[in-house]
């Protein structure tokens, strides 16, 4: 027996300090060769070595501002001292975790947290990641309605595993993988389709993010809420996807709740409820859908996850919660989100190749678009020729590169830039952004320089991959 004071010989500190330095080898040799190779290709092959907040330092020193949160999982920044503080204090208690036949505090704490921010909700279940929060959404859905089919939006994005892969509305993420469960795509807020696909009597929901992901597409005013009545008219539920959107990333709690009326039978979070450490994902859900599923002592573990509701992840879960409220952390995204957008869109008049600026709170998208000038045009058709995106993945770079900015483009074949940054970011934040995104789109409009190099280097790497 042991107290746990003894290191075992592993030192982590001195493990880091005598071999970080070969990590992008150590990803080509063992994990997915592709990713240092393109990180080195584009010129994003940092060495970060500490962060806090919206901010981390590679190891020149260089302060960099984080404008992707790790694909919106960042959502209170990096290493908050209250939910560090809630990590320590978990594992310090040494809790009889996980025993898996008992009732722990823990979740049941969480769950009553994040319900009382969806009063229309009564249960939660808590898995390990958003994909894993979709698929509990489907498999609910179907249990609940005895139907097989899910329709989703063109587009979408709801994760990579089977199921939610089967409603990614993305070819590229799809191709190879097949065969899919048979579900349906239709465009965001063709109401007409979901009729259609309706009538047939076998749709056991429709599962929709509020805004897109990719692209940062928002639903239509009313689509939301006329959709609701087409489902339940139908016998079919509403299923929102707020895992990245959810948690105040749009100005709201959930983005669904931009538009009143809406109350979704099941709401899949994740991402920011992570705190940035702890892997979680939470389905909530009505009773009576729950009921159906867990609906007798021998049905109790249908659905389960090993590692669902461990005390890390509640714990976390929980301390984000307090701080969103302690800080008002909502209110915060929509003034700085406004503020933000603002700015950003009084710079469309002033640049050809800047089409729209869209979005809500701190999940905005800046889409590119073909200029008038002949000169610019002719360079814009050349990136377009090559492979659609090049132009939007020749900002990014300039970003990080001069002026220490982590962005990324939306999507593939997308000339979008979305920006997710950590909800925490300020005034200083934004101001510092946008003058760096001028400066770029400045370049871009001279129409020459190391920008447009770039550009040529790119169609080259597009051409010689077909």
């Amino acid at each position: 027996m042991t107290d746990g004071s003894g290191t075992g010989g592993f030192d982590l500190r001195a493990l880091l300090a005598e071999r970080g330095g070969e990590r992008y080898e150590l990803h080509a040799r063992h994990l997915n060769p592709q990713l240092p190779r393109m990180l080195h290709t584009i010129g994003f092959d940092k060495v970060y070595e500490r962060a806090e907040g919206a901010h981390f330092w590679d190891a020149d020193g260089n302060d960099h501002l984080d404008m992707l949160a790790g694909f919106g999982v960042m959502g209170l920044g990096r290493h908050h001292p209250v939910v560090r503080r809630a990590l320590h204090d978990v594992l310090d208690a040494r809790l009889a975790d996980l025993t898996r036949f008992d009732c722990p505090p823990l979740p049941g704490l969480l769950a009553e947290k994040l319900l009382a921010h969806s009063p229309h909700l009564d249960r939660v279940f808590f898995g390990n990641s958003g994909t894993e929060a979709v698929e509990t959404a489907l498999k609910f859905a179907r249990y609940a309605t005895g139907r097989p089919r899910i329709v989703y939006c063109s587009h979408a994005f709801h994760g990579l595993t089977t199921g939610s892969l089967s409603v990614n509305g993305e070819s590229g993420f799809r191709d190879g993988f097949g065969p899919l469960l048979p579900d349906t795509a239709i465009a965001l807020g063709d109401l007409e389709a979901l009729e259609r696909e309706l009538r047939g009597g076998d749709v056991a929901g429709f599962v929709v993010e509020p805004i897109q992901g990719k692209g940062v597409h928002e639903s239509p005013p009313g689509f939301l809420r006329a959709a609701q009545e087409l489902l339940h008219r139908h016998g079919a539920l509403l299923i929102a996807d707020e895992v990245q959107t959810g948690l105040g990333r749009t100005g709201d709690f959930y983005a669904y709740q931009h538009e009143d009326g809406v109350e979704p039978d099941l709401v899949c979070v994740a991402k920011a409820l992570s705190g940035g450490y702890v892997p979680v994902g939470a389905t909530l859900g009505k009773d009576w859908i729950f009921r159906k599923v867990y609906s007798s002592m021998d049905r109790v573990l249908v659905h389960s996850a090993s590692f669902g509701a461990n005390a890390q992840a509640m714990a976390a879960g929980l301390a984000v919660l307090s701080v969103m409220e302690a800080e008002g952390t909502v209110a915060h995204v929509r003034r700085i989100g406004d503020l933000l957008a603002g700015q950003l869109r009084e710079l469309v008049p002033r640049y050809e190749l800047l089409k729209e600026i869209r979005g809500r709170g701190l999940m905005i998208g800046i889409e590119f678009g073909r200029p008038s000038s002949l000169g610019l045009r002719s360079r814009w058709t050349m990136l377009q020729a090559a492979r659609k995106g090049l132009f939007a993945q020749m900002v990014v770079v300039p970003l990080l590169q001069r002026h220490h900015i982590l962005t990324q483009v939306s999507g593939d074949h997308l000339e979008v830039i979305k920006l997710i940054p950590p909800l925490v970011v300020d005034e200083a934040d934004v101001d510092r952004f946008v003058t760096a995104f001028t400066a770029v789109m400045d370049d871009a409009h001279g129409g020459g320089g190391l920008m447009w190099d770039f550009g040529k280097t790119l169609v080259k790497q597009a051409v010689a991959q077909r």
